[in-house]
C-alpha cells in the first residue's frame, strides 16, 4: 500500500497514528523530531509524511518548508496533523507547502482516507 513517515513527539499520538495506518496495510517509519525526520529523508523516500507542528527543536511548519524546498523530497505529500487547529494555523500550514491539514484529536477515518488519497495521487 505504501510507506508513511510519521513525525510526532507525543508517544500516545504516535501509537494511535501508527496503529491506524498499519491496520490499513501502510508501512510506518517514525521520527520524534524534525531533525530526525530530515535525517531519515536523506536515506528513505516515504510515499507520504504525517507531520506534527509542535516538535522539539524546529516546528513542523519549518520542517514542511524544508521538505518542500529540497529537490529530492518536494514531491512527497505532507499532511500536517496538529492541535493547532485555527483557520490561521491551517492557512499557514498550507502556505508552507502542506498537502493536507488534519486537526487533533485525530479522526482516524479522515487520516486514513487522506493518506490513501495522497499515496494514490
Amino acid at each position: 500500500m505504501g510507506t508513511a513517515l510519521v513525525v510526532e513527539d507525543c508517544l500516545t499520538d504516535l501509537q494511535v497514528i501508527t496503529r491506524c495506518l498499519q491496520e490499513e496495510g501502510i508501512k510506518v517509519v517514525t521520527a520524534d523530531s524534525g531533525e530526525e525526520a530530515l535525517s531519515k529523508l536523506s536515506t528513505q523516500k516515504p510515499d507520504v509524511i504525517v507531520l506534527d507542528v509542535v516538535l522539539p527543536g524546529r516546528s513542523g511548519f519549518e520542517v514542511c518548508r524544508d521538505i518542500k524546498d529540497a529537490a529530492h523530497t518536494k514531491s512527497i505529500p505532507v499532511i500536517i496533523c496538529s492541535t493547532k487547529s485555527g483557520e490561521m494555523d491551517k492557512f499557514w500550514g498550507m502556505k508552507q507547502g502542506a498537502d493536507a491539514y488534519i486537526a487533533k484529536p485525530i479522526d482516524q477515518a479522515e487520516l486514513v482516507r487522506t493518506v490513501k488519497q495522497l499515496i494514490r495521487s
